[in-house]
């Protein structure tokens, strides 16, 4: 016999239409598989805490994004962001795909090389690039998108070191009615900065001026701002064919794209409120085609997007540790999941899911982490079932920036794995055990204890 649940009698008002004795049916069901795989085998095979990537999901919302602009406009590109998840297994999937790699470090275009991306295949974005970044792009034939003056200057100097001219873009940063504007990044368009560093290129004639670049800013929930974009980037690309005859290979309207989380203090949910990528694309591609650039020499479009592309792919696997009451009355569940492993949390409120049966009575809850630090706050308040200790939960929508953002903080970081379109699981990356942070450490000679 299986002893039931304790549930304390309450008072609910009963809601019309078709109810049980609690009420109106929960919003949710109860997530017990992650793409066939039984969400309690993957915690007794790999552990909880578990972040968990689905191949199939990530190949599914890329062709969903690249049918959205390849059936808007004649020639487009994507570059996978590194940054957003950075994990190899992951980048391959994109790259198989058809995806380049955009970076912003030494680290990121390093990751790129080893996984096999062609140098010339790479776009190097970022303001901190040294001059010894700057020489291996060079030789490696890799895009360079210049961030500030003072890195033009640095790649002038050094051009004339090498066979083959620099292949160099700009980013621009501008105003798009988007507040606050992204403006420590790059050229300003307004204030003529932008045509200034492209005067300078083209009069200096050591570079292959082969872009325009720009990226306005994150979780972009208005997909207009990205015409205004477009139609600035367009107005430097045909002025630079009016002074120099020259005409741009690309323009690189950069990421920022939404995904279908919910933000901190939203009214309505991500799922509502999320542009789609026919929105994004119709606005990006209508302004270009409707441009006064020539037809016959139509840019590329680079797109960067990464949230848009991997959230929905990543799912972050806990379990209760506790119930506990706050002072004030309120429920407060206790998972193994903190802020360390979840950075988004801080940005989201993510939705979180029991991973076995439960019972239709929910109460407002708030969901807490293991970590000792009041912060370590995973919802504020969310309606959930009562679980008890050991219970499995499943975060959804985890798989931007969750794996590139974590922290080695009190905890050690957990397996990752991904679950093939097999519906096979593999382990992408191993947890890490006191050895691996240890073995980084260095103790003095006069520290060492006898024993």
């Amino acid at each position: 016999m299986v002893k039931e649940n304790f549930e304390r009698p309450i008072i609910k008002k009963l809601n019309i239409g078709i109810s049980s004795k609690f009420g109106m049916k929960t919003e949710f069901e109860p997530i017990t598989h992650l793409d066939g795989v039984a969400v309690k085998d993957l915690v007794k095979e790999h552990g909880s805490p578990l972040y968990v990537i689905s191949e199939k999901t990530i190949r599914k919302t890329y062709a969903e994004a690249k049918r959205a602009f390849e059936t808007r406009y004649p020639k487009v590109q994507f570059a996978w962001s590194y940054k957003t998840n950075y994990i190899d297994a992951v980048c391959n999937v994109f790259h198989q795909e058809g995806s380049w790699a955009e970076v912003v470090s030494r680290f990121e275009y390093d990751k790129a090389i080893s996984n096999g991306v062609p140098g010339n295949k790479i776009i190097f974005n970022g303001p901190d690039k040294t001059e010894d970044d700057l020489h291996t792009a060079i030789d490696n034939n890799s895009y360079i998108h210049i961030d500030h003056f003072d890195e033009l200057y640095m790649l002038i100097d050094i051009a004339d070191k090498h066979k083959n001219k620099p292949k160099v873009a700009i980013r621009v940063n501008m105003d798009t009615g988007i507040y606050p504007m992204w403006d420590r990044f790059g050229f300003n368009y307004e204030n003529g900065e932008a045509w200034e560093a492209l005067n300078r290129i083209m009069l200096s004639k050591k570079f292959d001026l082969a872009g325009i670049h720009c990226h306005i800013g994150t979780f972009m929930l208005t997909a207009s701002a990205y015409a205004i974009a477009a139609t600035k980037l367009a107005d430097l690309a045909i002025n630079l064919k009016r002074k120099f005859n020259h005409n741009i290979s690309y323009l690189d309207l950069g990421g920022g794209f939404a995904s279908k989380n919910t933000l901190k203090g939203s009214y309505l949910l991500g799922i509502d409120t999320s542009p789609s990528f026919d929105d994004y694309a119709e606005a990006i591609t209508t302004t270009l085609i409707n441009s006064q650039i020539e037809p016959e020499n139509l840019p590329v479009l680079i797109l960067e997007t990464g949230r848009a592309l991997i959230d929905d792919a990543g799912s972050l696997i806990g379990s209760v540790i506790a119930n506990k009451k706050l002072s004030d009355g309120r429920r407060t569940t206790i998972l193994d999941i903190g802020v360390n492993l979840l950075f988004t949390a801080f940005w989201y409120e993510h939705k979180i899911t029991p991973a076995q049966d439960f019972s239709q009575h929910t109460e407002v809850t708030s969901v807490y982490g293991p970590l000792c630090m009041n912060i370590d706050q995973i919802r504020e308040s969310v309606s959930l079932p009562p679980m008890k200790r050991g219970d499995n939960v499943v975060i959804s929508r985890i798989g931007a920036y969750n794996m590139t953002q974590w922290m080695q903080f009190i905890t050690l970081r957990p397996r990752v794995v991904m679950i093939d379109t097999k519906e096979k699981a593999h382990v992408i990356r191993d947890h890490e055990t006191n050895a691996a942070i240890t073995s980084l450490e260095r103790m003095p000679e006069h520290l060492k204890l006898n024993k």
